[in-house]
């Protein structure tokens, strides 16, 4: 019986957290924004309302810079709000901290709760991490569309702006961008240089370096740009090679990292007293600690034998 009201008590909860999901991140129904179908402001806001509006602006302002700030959540594909976005952290912090009470008493609600931003900022590098990866994939073949354009007699940024529209996401975001930035004041070179950060690509930073080296000296920037695509179409085929090569060493990596924490669930679910006293014992809390810091360092080493750079 205790199990059936857990595994209920579980079940609710995951709910819960759908429906939190469904609300913070219900799409709107128009395609218009609020600011320009409203552009002197609701006058008939109640008082929850404006307080509720209070609280957002100071929240996107308090973590504008922090680790779920609107610029990392750019970079992952999220178009959300920062405030947003915290508030689900919280509410499946919330969610996990139930399901620990659930299992396990206190302790392990606390644990669940703690490693939940954890996770999110974990789940917005993987995504940026992914979204970037992407970018590069595409960028052969963006390139292809922007010499295209060139040979059409297309200036470079009409070329781009064509790109953009053909281009899949995430590419037809990013250079829509530039030619956005471009068009109200913006040099392209700063533009094409911030693109290059921001998805952290070398292949796009030569890019640019050539739409500026011939914007200073003249010449067929079509050819240029199909002597650079050439380039890194080649560099794509030895990546291509590298992680076919590493992916033995990476699914073993994963499955290193993933197994404790795998192993300590399950025994959690099928005998929740087992694992008490690492939870209830000072001894306990020192032994999680020591675990946690050398599961840190095996991950980082692992990452570093697998992650290779060329």
């Amino acid at each position: 019986m205790p199990f059936v009201v857990s595994a209920l008590g579980i079940i609710l909860c995951a709910a819960a957290a759908l429906i939190l999901l469904f609300v913070v991140f219900k799409p709107s129904r128009s395609a218009l924004p609020v600011e320009r179908r409203r552009p002197f402001g609701d006058t008939n806001k109640s008082a929850l309302s404006s307080f509720t509006d209070s609280t957002v602006a100071v929240l996107d302002r308090t973590i504008g810079g922090g680790p779920y700030s609107r610029q990392r959540l750019e970079d992952a594909g999220l178009k959300t709000p920062p405030s947003n976005f915290l508030i689900m952290v919280t509410a499946v912090a919330a969610v996990m901290a139930l399901i620990g009470v659930a299992l396990n008493g206190v302790g392990l609600a606390t644990l669940l709760a703690l490693a939940t931003p954890f996770l999110a900022w974990l789940a917005l590098s993987f995504l940026a991490d992914r979204r970037r990866a992407k970018f590069d994939t595409q960028l052969s073949d963006n390139l292809l569309l922007i010499t295209g354009g060139l040979r059409a007699g297309h200036g470079i940024l009409a070329a781009i702006d064509a790109a953009a529209k053909e281009a899949p996401i995430p590419s037809s975001e990013e250079f829509a961008r530039i030619v956005n930035e471009v068009r109200i004041g913006r040099d392209m070179e700063s533009s094409l240089v911030d693109t290059a950060t921001r998805m952290k690509s070398d292949d796009f930073s030569w890019i640019s370096q050539a739409i500026q080296i011939n914007r200073e000296v003249g010449g067929d920037l079509a050819e240029v740009l199909d002597h650079v695509g050439e380039t890194i179409r080649e560099r794509g085929d030895i990546k291509a090679q590298v992680r076919a090569l590493s992916a033995e060493g990476r699914l073993s990596a994963i499955i290193l990292i993933a197994l404790p924490f795998g192993m300590a669930l399950m025994l959690m679910v099928v005998n929740p007293t087992y694992l008490g006293t690492l939870f209830t014992h000072i001894l306990g809390w020192i032994m999680l600690g020591v675990g946690a810091v050398m599961m840190v360092i095996g991950t980082l080493w692992m990452r570093k034998i697998i992650q290779i750079k060329f």
